[in-house]
């Protein structure tokens, strides 16, 4: 059982109405978001409805779990974010053997990325399954997206929207690679889960 965070009322503003809304937002349950967060289901509970207070490491581990900010979990108003994203401020990010470019805004509902797929990378592999909703337009090449057991190949032009629960595979159908733009509304969205990677079959 987790101790009483060592934090007195009048320390922290009322965090319960924004662990609840975040938590809700993510597509989680309590035991679902506890468990990510290292807590048990009663404990998160508590501090929903303001019967006890996080401590600093607690809020940490919330806000990753949330995709936020500490401020943003104390209720603090974000800045207003920079609608335009510059070509030169999105540096190429590498995963896998894929390669990203930001093409959305951070801490928002979704995440768009102009990606490189190259041809017979062991993302082709990875099935993933999980909360949301992707939509990829193909810019260049050929694309073979996998949903549950149908197959699809979309050129240079077309474009996918599905449920993400939906079991699904995305790779290059041509030899020189293909390049896509895609959007996701996963929130859990840090560097190191771009690409959404998920189990391998």
């Amino acid at each position: 059982m987790e101790p009483d965070a060592p934090v007195a009322p009048e320390e922290l503003p009322a965090v319960a109405p924004q662990l609840r809304e975040l938590r809700r937002a993510a597509g989680l349950t309590l035991e679902a978001a506890a468990a990510r967060a290292g807590l048990s289901p009663a404990h998160l509970s508590r501090l929903e409805t303001g019967r006890r207070q996080p401590s600093l490491p607690m809020l940490l581990s919330l806000a990753r779990v949330y995709g936020t900010t500490v401020s943003t979990l104390l209720g603090e108003a974000p800045p207003t974010p920079d609608p335009v994203i510059r070509a030169r401020s999105s540096g190429a990010r590498e995963a896998g053997g894929w390669t990203y470019w930001q093409a959305g805004g951070s801490g928002r509902g979704m995440q768009a990325l102009h990606v490189l797929v190259p041809h017979g990378g062991r993302q082709d592999e990875l099935v993933r399954v999980h909360p949301g909703e992707e939509w990829l337009h193909v810019l260049t090449g050929r694309l073979r997206l996998t949903l549950g057991e149908a197959e699809h190949v979309l050129d240079r032009g077309d474009s996918a929207h599905f449920d993400s629960l939906t079991p699904h595979r995305i790779g290059a159908a041509t030899r020189a690679g293909a390049e896509m733009l895609f959007v996701h509304t996963l929130l859990q969205s840090a560097t190191a889960d771009l690409c959404l990677g998920g189990a391998r079959r």
